[in-house]
């Protein structure tokens, strides 16, 4: 395939921006406009296209045989798909890859051409977009600054993708097409009326909350004069340090342990907690607005994910919206669905990262566990109560459930009552109790702790070069970084170690770490590449098409013909270790129904 290396520069001003609303907001805008665009075939000498020969030059490409090269992918191929109606045979994404190459960094195009090209001067983003903004038709002269400005941008991304491309997996491009895929050439559809429904449901239950609780929203809404509120029923507000400032202010956050006191401490003013938890949660609202607005004028749903949004490669939110923690029983789950005709195939890995600590601990007899279909929060829920708990033990197979899921990565028995008490049920344990089950299991699952040592020396061994090569299990050490079995690696930039305690650089300044969360970020990136791998495969049955992932979920669209046997072949793939875990017992359960219900 040929490559296009290609940027779009466009009409914006202080409202019609991307920083304000969402890529298809912006694009189906009716004041969206194409100035010109930047394009260059392999390696040769990048043009300029002015706005009225954009469509005349797009319509000379096979694109059937053209991959489309661009930095922020999403938005330049969604105007190719969506707005000229042209559809490449494969998408690549060098903002993607400076992610995965760099999640600790920056991966605006600005940053990552300093990064890679320090010395070069002439490898800088210019500054020239500026001089355009709020005018509809360019004068020669602005166009002219535009259209030099949009070939540097080509010429470094050509640079960049050359740069990342020699070693970056093939899989993980892969992955990358898949992402931008979901996006430009959207599958999904949203029901509009339920949506709008949901909203307005939202809107009244929060103005009810706000009546209830005899006060306004402005009360509400503000940490100070809320706080102020309170004080003059008499009641002493909790605080806390802010990370930013480092001084006190108030604890209302919904987690904050002392905020859960106070409402504990003050039954009778539940009114007022209940109004307070109604003006400051309006996600719901929020994203309901930004699904409606994000609708495509056929009614499809272009789905927002971003390539390797966390330091161990895991998708996260874009585009204003995150579809990453959609609540389970939302109406805006159940309003994407498939068209007339096709079902969504949801599926999802149990317990894979219980399953992936074990593993990687050599903890037998939890693998031994999954290996029998055992229930293993009932079995440590047992444990802890002394006698035979089953799935009709709610609340003590919770409490066993938040064990083998949070005690895994360290957590003490302070944080562990937290949990419990945060959680949905509220479990409220003494800390001796805590202090018992967190004890029980370290002894019982022995292993784990061990493996927390082993990740310490791991983080002792990323100090220099002396171990670069050294292997522990599918790991490969390198300094400041571990190479995963996919070859992208877990980066840990200039880790250091003072008193004994870690810390590494990224972008945010420099993070703490050590051996439990060190633990935490290698199961989670193999968790990952387990389910990504699975995604390709799944990708690749001429029955369905992957459209979306959450979490341990992978949803996929196809014919509601034979649905029985298209569920099969997924789970089959889900339940298939790589060669590389190839003793790892997987599992995984789902269905299909033409909405995202599960």
């Amino acid at each position: 395939m040929q490559k296009l290396y290609l940027d779009f520069e466009t009409y914006y001003d202080s409202q019609l921006s991307l920083t304000k609303i969402s890529t298809v907001e912006y694009i189906n805008s009716p004041s969206f406009k194409v100035w010109g665009m930047g394009i260059k075939f392999n390696d040769e000498p990048t043009e300029w296209i002015s706005g009225d020969d954009c469509i005349t030059v797009l319509d000379q490409i096979v694109w059937e045989d053209t991959a489309v090269v661009c930095h922020n992918t999403a938005f330049d191929a969604y105007i190719l798909t969506q707005y000229y109606g042209c559809f490449p045979a494969y998408y690549y994404d060098t903002a993607s890859m400076a992610r995965g190459f760099n999640p600790n960094e920056s991966a605006r195009l600005k940053d990552v051409a300093l990064r890679l090209f320090p010395e070069d001067k002439s490898m800088r983003k210019g500054e020239e977009l500026v001089q355009a903004k709020g005018i509809v038709d360019l004068p020669p002269d602005i166009e002219a600054n535009i259209a030099g400005y949009c070939i540097q941008d080509v010429d470094l991304t050509y640079a960049i993708f050359n740069k990342f491309y020699i070693t970056y997996p093939q899989s993980e491009l892969d992955l990358i097409d898949l992402t931008i895929r979901m996006f430009v050439e959207p599958k999904l559809i949203l029901n509009k009326n339920l949506l709008l429904t949901h909203k307005e449901k939202i809107k009244k239950e929060t103005a009810q909350a706000i009546k209830d609780s005899g006060t306004t929203r402005e009360i509400m809404a503000s940490q100070q004069k809320f706080a102020k509120y309170l004080e003059e029923l008499g009641i002493t507000v909790p605080t806390k340090k802010s990370p930013t400032t480092g001084k006190q202010i108030p604890a209302f956050s919904k987690t904050d342990s002392a905020y859960i006191q106070m409402q504990n401490l003050y039954p009778q003013y539940k009114h007022l907690w209940a109004g307070r938890e109604a003006v400051k949660s309006r996600i719901e609202e929020t994203r309901a607005e930004r699904m409606l607005s994000s609708i495509n004028s056929n009614g499809t749903f272009s789905v927002p994910l971003r390539y390797y949004a966390a330091h161990t490669g895991r998708f996260g939110g874009a585009d204003k919206i995150n579809l990453q923690n959609l609540p389970r029983g939302s109406a805006l789950r159940t309003a994407i669905q498939a068209p007339e005709g096709q079902n969504l195939y949801i599926v999802d890995l149990s317990n894979i990262e219980a399953r992936m600590l074990a593993w990687l601990a050599k903890e037998a007899s939890l693998i031994d566990a999954f290996k029998t279909n055992q229930d293993i929060y009932c079995n440590f829920a047992s444990e802890i109560y002394g006698r035979t708990i089953t799935k009709a033990d709610k609340l003590e197979r919770y409490v066993g459930k938040t064990a083998i899921l949070g005690l895994g990565y360290g957590m003490g028995h302070e944080r562990f009552k937290d949990t419990l008490k945060m959680g949905s049920p509220s479990i409220d344990i003494g800390k001796t109790t805590a202090l018992s089950i967190v004890n029980q299991y370290r002894i019982k699952y022995s292993n784990i702790p061990k493996l927390w040592n082993a990740c310490k020396q791991l983080l002792y061994m990323m100090l220099s070069n002396v171990n670069n090569g050294v292997v522990y299990g599918p790991l490969t050490i390198n300094r400041g970084s571990l190479t995963l079995p996919n070859d992208m690696k877990l980066q840990y930039p200039q880790l250091t170690c003072k008193n004994n305690e870690f810390s590494y650089h990224s972008n945010k300044g420099y993070i703490r770490t050590h051996g439990p969360r060190l633990t935490e970020n290698i199961i989670q990136a193999l968790a990952r590449i387990i389910i990504t791998e699975q995604m390709l495969n799944i990708h690749k049955l001429p029955e369905v098409d992957v459209v979306l992932q959450v979490h341990d979920e992978i949803i996929s669209i196809g014919s509601s013909l034979d649905a029985d046997k298209t569920l099969e072949k997924i789970l089959a793939i889900m339940k298939t270790p790589p060669l590389w875990c190839s003793d790892l017992p997987l599992d995984a359960e789902g269905g299909y129904s033409i909405q995202y219900d599960k």
